[in-house]
């Protein structure tokens, strides 16, 4: 029987000691200290979901100004290239047109000399011509002796010398 009394005491001192142990726990107010620990762990833990939430929306707002910031770019780099290749396009037609302008007044200027040097080319022609003509009525005056003669051969010599002046002037 001791042994039975003192299963029963060991048990009923462990159901003491555990009593005295939550008596104990209850008055120092242990489990309203761990409901505090826990409810204040709970409010640090909401605060940082929220401060994390007010992040995702702030990072998410800069994403989107940096995505219209970027969209933007985009689009005034493409007006940019648009406008240098209409710009381009437009040089290039200008400097096309000069080139054919500066090459018709070229030809005009060089055609203008060529009709110049034909007329100039012309007139000394038509100079030597006379001059021939003349030179050769004088040689024939001072070798001829009859005057009939001289009268035939000047008007011959007259009449060949309109006739080549008039093919000349035509």
């Amino acid at each position: 029987m001791g042994i039975n009394i003192m299963a029963i005491d060991a048990t009923f001192w462990v159901a003491v000691s555990f009593i005295i142990f939550f008596g104990g726990l209850i008055y120092l107010k242990v489990p309203q200290k761990i409901n505090e620990i826990l409810n204040k762990l709970i409010s640090d833990i909401k605060n940082e979901i929220d401060e994390s939430e007010k992040l995702r929306t702030e990072a998410k707002t800069l994403l989107d100004n940096a995505q219209k910031k970027l969209d933007t770019a985009q689009s005034v780099s493409k007006e940019i290239l648009t406008q240098a290749k209409k710009d381009s396009d437009n040089l290039i037609i200008e400097l096309n047109e000069k080139f054919h302008k500066s090459s018709e007044i070229k030809k005009n200027s060089t055609e203008n000399k060529i009709n110049q040097m034909k007329d100039a080319a012309i007139k000394e022609i038509k100079d030597a011509s006379i001059k021939v003509a003349l030179d050769s009525v004088k040689k024939i005056i001072t070798t001829s002796v009859d005057k009939s003669k001289l009268d035939n051969l000047f008007q011959k010599n007259l009449d060949e010398a309109k006739e080549e002046l008039k093919k000349i002037n035509s």
